[in-house]
C-alpha cells in the first residue's frame, strides 16, 4: 500500500470521527428552542417530567384518599377564571384569581382528589413509556446495525420477522402478549411473577423493536457504502469496531428522532391499555384507567374526573410530538444536513 493511499485513509478516518455528531450540546439546545413550537413542546415535556419525578411532593393528597366530599366540582376551573378576568381585567392582578382552592380539578365519585391523581399518574405513564422506549431503541439499534451491515441470510430472516410484526396493529400485539403473560399462574417472587408485574414495559419494548430496527437498518445500508467505512475495512478493523465506532455515530441523528416519535406513540399506547383495563389495575392513578372509570353514567355526575386525565394525555402527546419535530430539525442542523 503506497504512502499516498495510507495518507488518504488516515484523512478519511479523521473525518469519520466527525461524521454527523449530536454531541455539540450547546448548538443542539439552541436549535431546539429556536422554533416556538418545539420550545413549547419541550417545555410541556419538561413540566410533566418534573411532575413525574417530584409528584409525591407536589400532590396535596394521596392518590386513593377517599376522605373528601364526593363529586366536588373544581375549585380552580380555568374557563371560569378566564371569564372573570375578561369581565374585570383588574382581577388579573388579584392574588385570589390564582388560588387553586382545596380541589383544583374536583373530586371523583369516590371522593378522591382528581388533581392529586393526575399528578401521581404522571410517573406511571412516563416510566412505562420512557423505559419501554429506551429498551426498544437499544435492542432495535443493535439488531438494525448488525443486520444492515452483515446482510445475507440473517438479514433476510430478520426482515421477514419484522415485516410480519409490522403488519399487525401495535395495540393488538400488546393485547395478545399481555393476555399470554397474565394467563400463566405465577408464584410470588418468581421470575414469571416479575415479568407479569412488568408486562406493559416489556410489551412497549417488543412492539417498537421492529420499527426501530427497520429504521436503523435502512440508515446502515446507506452509511456502509461511505468512504470512511470502506477505509476502516481496508485498515482491517473488526466488524464490531466498524459497526459501533464508525457507523453508529452517523445513525444517531436518525435514532434520536425515531426515539422521540416512539416515546409519543408509547404514551398513547400505555394510556390505551390502561383505558382497556389490561395495564394498570384499580385503584392505580393511571390516566387511561381514570378515563375508563369515569365514563358512562359517572361522566354525567362528575365530568371533570374524566376530562382532566384525558386532557393530560392529549397535552403530553402533543408536547412530545412538537418536541420530536424540533429534535428532528435540531439534529439536522447539528449534523450539517
Amino acid at each position: 500500500m503506497t504512502d499516498r493511499t495510507l495518507s488518504r485513509i488516515q484523512s478519511i478516518r479523521r473525518r469519520s470521527w466527525g461524521a454527523p455528531s449530536v454531541l455539540a450540546a450547546g448548538s443542539f439546545v439552541r436549535n431546539l428552542f429556536r422554533s416556538p413550537q418545539s420550545a413549547l413542546g419541550t417545555a410541556i415535556v419538561l413540566f410533566f417530567l418534573v411532575l413525574a419525578v417530584f409528584g409525591k411532593q407536589i400532590a396535596p393528597y394521596e392518590a386513593n384518599d377517599q376522605s373528601h366530599p364526593l363529586r366536588h366540582p373544581p375549585t380552580a376551573a380555568p374557563i371560569d377564571r378566564l371569564r372573570q378576568v375578561w369581565d374585570d381585567p383588574s382581577r388579573l392582578l388579584d392574588v385570589d384569581t390564582y388560588r387553586l382552592g382545596p380541589y383544583p380539578f374536583g373530586t371523583d365519585t369516590l371522593g378522591r382528589d382528581v388533581f392529586s391523581r393526575v399528578i401521581l399518574g404522571t410517573s406511571s405513564i412516563f416510566g412505562v413509556a420512557g423505559f419501554g422506549t429506551l429498551i426498544a431503541v437499544v435492542i432495535g439499534t443493535i439488531l438494525g446495525l448488525l443486520t444492515g451491515y452483515r446482510g445475507g441470510l440473517v438479514d433476510e430472516l430478520m426482515g421477514r420477522v419484522f415485516d410480519a410484526l409490522l403488519a399487525l396493529p401495535p395495540l393488538l400485539i400488546a393485547l395478545v402478549i399481555l393476555g399470554v403473560i397474565r394467563s400463566v399462574e405465577t408464584e410470588p417472587g418468581s421470575i414469571q411473577a416479575a415479568l407479569a408485574d412488568r408486562a406493559v414495559l416489556l410489551v412497549i419494548a417488543l412492539v417498537y423493536v421492529p420499527i426501530v430496527a427497520r429504521v436503523v437498518r435502512s440508515s446502515t445500508l446507506e452509511i456502509r457504502q461511505r468512504e470512511f467505512v470502506q477505509a476502516a475495512q481496508i485498515r482491517g478493523e473488526p466488524a464490531g469496531y466498524i459497526v459501533f465506532r464508525e457507523i453508529l455515530p452517523s445513525v444517531v441523528p436518525v435514532l434520536v428522532v425515531e426515539a422521540a416519535l416512539r416515546f409519543s406513540y408509547g404514551i398513547f399506547l400505555v394510556a390505551s391499555l390502561g383505558f382497556l383495563g389490561v395495564a394498570a389495575r384499580p385503584p392505580s392513578p393511571d390516566w387511561g384507567l381514570m378515563v375508563n372509570e369515569n365514563r358512562g353514567g359517572f361522566y354525567a355526575l362528575a365530568p371533570w374526573a374524566l376530562e382532566y386525565p384525558a386532557a393530560a394525555i392529549a397535552v403530553l402527546v402533543i408536547g412530545v410530538n412538537l418536541m420530536s419535530d424540533g429534535v428532528r430539525r435540531a439534529v439536522q442542523k447539528a449534523s450539517g444536513q
